[in-house]
């Protein structure tokens, strides 16, 4: 497995979406500006990619999880570029009680009916040299996540109507892809942000197994490492949140063995600060304003920012690994184009996020790889910080 991590080392504005983890307090609309926040930033007049429903899925029990047929968006590649692919894996959390996912099945990003007929292609996913200046002309693939596990689970709950098929998706979307070109690919990338950064490690084995071992494949993880730490109560709320998913969707039976051969494979990063854990409100202003956060809170941060930097120090000697990780309360960098390469975008010694990912992919900054940590917050002026509005 060659990964690349894009990553944020204080991470508490993800902590709003906690609320979506549990069985109340859902906020889809949130959760939406949050992974289109770049999208709303960019000129409505650049690239639309429609979508492909994928045919034959049906068949082969591949849907959704309300039973339509899943899809994804490709723009073709084209010069040099015309046999490279890159997937981008869809994220948008996780459902991991049958009341919660009966709700997300009528949302865009667990039901086909209300999936966009039509999505805009910035960052990573971008046709145009200036914004994307490694992979603008590669074939480009943006698969709609539409189970609720990371395109992991493999069940169904008849019942409630609920089908959780999200490895039959993954699989029917990578037979019908080399199907129109993919198998002759000659350089592959499988990308993701969040839930799709978590798929994007779990199918990187599995990805890289569809290729003939001429083709250069790697897989790019953005926000999707999930550290298992404890909460502001000293709770294990996402622990709790992981052991859902996985018993609902029966995700045990498609995980990697080299995740199953360890004693918790369930890391998690994003929610520290839950209102389950804080129900007096102390975090709630930091929650939503980094800038807001009092100086015991920001040290509570810096712990967990050392305690990713523990976890990942392992990951980082291997040479054919990269890792840009940034103190930036941000989420999805790679997705959006005023993070992944813009004037002023983020950077780690004057290097944006596109230019690291570049260097790692074709292997330009020569034995050690990529491996680019900033300082600790606040002392990076780049960073493109997300602030929630109070509700």
């Amino acid at each position: 497995m060659k990964l690349f991590w894009v990553g944020i080392v204080v991470v508490l504005v993800l902590t709003k979406l906690a609320n979506g983890f549990e069985e109340h307090s859902f906020n889809e609309t949130e959760l939406s500006w949050l992974e289109s926040y770049g999208e709303s930033k960019a000129a409505l007049t650049g690239l639309m990619v429609g979508l492909t429903l994928i045919p034959g899925a049906g068949a082969k029990g591949a849907v959704c999880l309300d039973g339509t047929l899943p899809g994804y968006h490709l723009h073709r590649g084209y010069g040099s570029g015309a046999n490279s692919w890159l997937i981008q894996l869809e994220g948008g959390g996780w459902c991991n009680t049958i009341r919660n996912c009966v709700y997300r099945k009528t949302t865009r990003r667990r039901s086909a009916k209300f999936m966009e007929k039509q999505v805009q292609f910035t960052g990573i996913l971008s046709n145009k040299a200036e914004e994307n200046p490694d992979f603008f002309n590669w074939n480009r693939v943006k698969l709609r996540y539409c189970d609720g596990a990371s395109f992991s689970g493999d069940s169904e709950n008849k019942a409630a109507q609920l089908q959780f098929r999200g490895q039959r998706i993954w699989l029917s979307a990578m037979e019908d892809l080399m199907s129109k070109g993919m198998r002759y690919a000659n350089q592959a990338l499988l990308s993701g942000c969040s839930a799709g950064g978590l798929a994007s490690i779990l199918h990187c084995d599995e990805f890289r197994g569809f290729f003939s071992t001429r083709t250069k494949v790697k897989c790019l993880s953005d926000a999707g490492l999930f550290l298992d730490a404890a909460d502001v109560s000293g709770g294990r709320t996402l622990r709790n949140l992981y052991g859902g998913v996985v018993g609902l969707q029966g995700v045990q039976e498609t995980l990697p063995r080299i995740c199953l051969n360890h004693l918790d494979p369930t890391s998690i990063q994003s929610s520290l600060a839950p209102p389950s854990a804080d129900p007096s409100g102390y975090w709630k202003d930091c929650r939503l304003n980094h800038a807001k956060c009092s100086p015991k809170q920001i040290q509570f941060l810096q712990g967990f920012r050392n305690q990713m930097l523990n976890v990942v120090r392992q990951f980082a000697q291997y040479d054919k690994n990269g890792l840009f990780i940034n103190s930036c309360f941000a989420h999805c960098q790679s997705e959006r184009q005023d993070t992944w390469f813009a004037d002023n975008s983020p950077v780690i010694k004057n290097k944006a996020i596109a230019l690291a990912v570049g260097d790692w992919y074709f292997e330009r900054t020569g034995a050690k790889g990529t491996k680019a940590f900033d300082c600790p917050y606040p002392c990076d002026n780049s960073c493109h910080n997300l602030v929630f509005q109070r509700a």
